[in-house]
């Protein structure tokens, strides 16, 4: 009974060919799973912070619901007709990637 010496390792080598190919796919997934998870916590932050403004209240109690959902966020404010509307956006982080959402609420409503 002769053996493949020949073949012995190749096992190991292609593992070790494939091996970074899979760390990166699992990174990049949990690098998109976790821009998901701040784009909602983004656009929960607007909302109240529409909500919030709409109410008559300043915008540093808007400011501070948006920095404390995303620490690194930016907000902007307009009122186009009776609407008060909240853009944040913050980086996603991943490298070239923001995320922006906007919401609005009816001026005056409670």
């Amino acid at each position: 009974m002769t053996g493949r010496w020949g073949d012995r390792g190749s096992v190991t080598a292609e593992f070790a060919v494939a091996l970074p190919a899979v760390v990166l796919v699992i990174a990049l997934g949990a690098a998109a799973l976790s821009a998901g998870a701040r784009q909602v916590r983004l656009q929960d932050a607007a909302a109240d912070a529409a909500r919030l403004l709409a109410r008559g209240d300043d915008d540093g109690r808007a400011q501070a619901v948006i920095g404390a959902a995303v620490t690194d966020a930016a907000m902007s404010v307009d009122h186009p007709g009776d609407l008060v509307c909240v853009t944040a956006t913050a980086p996603a982080g991943l490298p070239g990637i923001t995320v922006r959402v906007r919401s609005c609420a009816l001026a005056g409503g409670l």
